[in-house]
């Protein structure tokens, strides 16, 4: 299994992440679509905070439910946290964050969050 490294811009928020990114979905949520993330989604036990948690800055939107990070010091926002449709902790990451991956070489899928 692979390990990716991520951050946001400044790398005050940077965390590990394991697992194969085998596509990643291009929401048209009202907040995707103006943050412009392509998203990945992990058990969050695959996820891990390798700076500070108290420098993360939340915001929560809609129902409140999806924890979406940011870091307070750049805006950039790496990864969220919430629960799958099974209900098991989620981590949904930014793969504009990760070192090294080749957004060319990813299948990118459309998923319609205005509508969900």
């Amino acid at each position: 299994m692979t390990t990716h490294t991520g951050s946001c811009h400044c790398g005050k928020v940077a965390y590990e992440v394991d697992g194969e990114i085998d596509q990643a979905l291009d929401c048209n949520c009202s907040m995707c679509r103006r943050r412009g993330g392509l998203l990945w989604f992990v058990p969050r036990a695959a996820l891990r905070l390798t700076t500070d948690e108290a420098d993360l800055g939340t915001y929560r939107f809609n129902t409140g439910v999806i924890a979406h990070h940011f870091c307070p010091n750049c805006g950039i926002s790496p990864f969220s946290e919430g629960t799958g449709p099974d209900g098991s902790p989620m981590g949904c990451i930014n793969v504009r964050c990760l070192d090294g991956v080749d957004l060319a070489a990813l299948k990118i899928v459309p998923w319609n969050g205005r509508d969900h």
